[in-house]
């Protein structure tokens, strides 16, 4: 039963099999890919990521991180890619979900909600109706002339990201200013599936073993 309610975590900015290895050997349930994005750390070009993928094991699931926006775009990113999950990081048309799950039946959809107020509950609540398979509530904010859409490094309300997993019917993934120390109170606070951490766990842009090692520590 233990394994039915342990928290999943996501190490996000993977940028080499090198990383992916670390992360897989200290215990990640899913590595995170990160497509080209109009700001924010992590980028790594499709041919890396492909090879990532095809190198991780499973039952580890790969999340390719898209800022595409119409269904073409996203089909074509994953495609190049071959990652099991779409992680979609801003705004689509609410047909997209559906549109994507017939042109790529096998493959997860995962919509991230930048957590800004109480809006963003009914937005959450409206990508589940639209068809995402999870939810990932992350820090940025698409409303710049500039979208930040992750890897912000901040923490946002959690208490509204907390009343988005008690009103979600699939799983919810917390991201946003993660470290191996607030990550036991993140838990507690907003009982999420999922962790989605990247800063958090990097040195000089690099994952940083010793941080990994903590931050996976302190969820035990």
């Amino acid at each position: 039963m233990e394994s039915q309610f342990r928290t999943r975590v996501k190490i996000c900015c993977i940028s080499s099999i090198t990383e992916a290895q670390l992360a897989v050997r200290l215990g990640a349930d899913a590595l995170g890919l990160v497509g080209r994005m109009p700001s924010g750390p992590g980028v790594v070009v499709d041919e890396i990521a492909a090879q990532i993928v095809r190198m991780t094991p499973p039952p580890v699931a790969t999340f390719m991180l898209t800022s595409e926006l119409t269904t073409s775009d996203i089909v074509a990113h994953q495609r190049r890619v071959g990652a099991n999950t779409i992680q979609i990081v801003d705004a689509v048309p609410p047909e997209t979900h559906a549109a994507l799950r017939i042109a790529l039946p096998a493959v997860k959809l995962v919509q991230v909600i930048h957590v800004i107020d109480e809006r963003n509950i009914e937005e959450a609540l409206k990508a589940v109706q639209d068809g995402a398979d999870a939810l990932l509530l992350d820090s940025g904010n698409p409303t710049l002339t500039v979208k930040e859409l992750g890897g912000t490094g901040r923490v946002h309300n959690w208490q509204v990201s907390r009343r988005i997993v008690e009103q979600s019917p699939v799983p919810v993934f917390l991201a946003g200013g993660l470290n191996p120390d607030n990550v036991r109170q993140a838990v507690d606070t907003v009982q999420p599936f999922g962790l989605d951490i990247c800063s958090g766990v990097r040195s000089n842009g690099h994952l940083d073993e010793r941080k990994l090692e903590a931050f996976m520590g302190a969820l035990i």
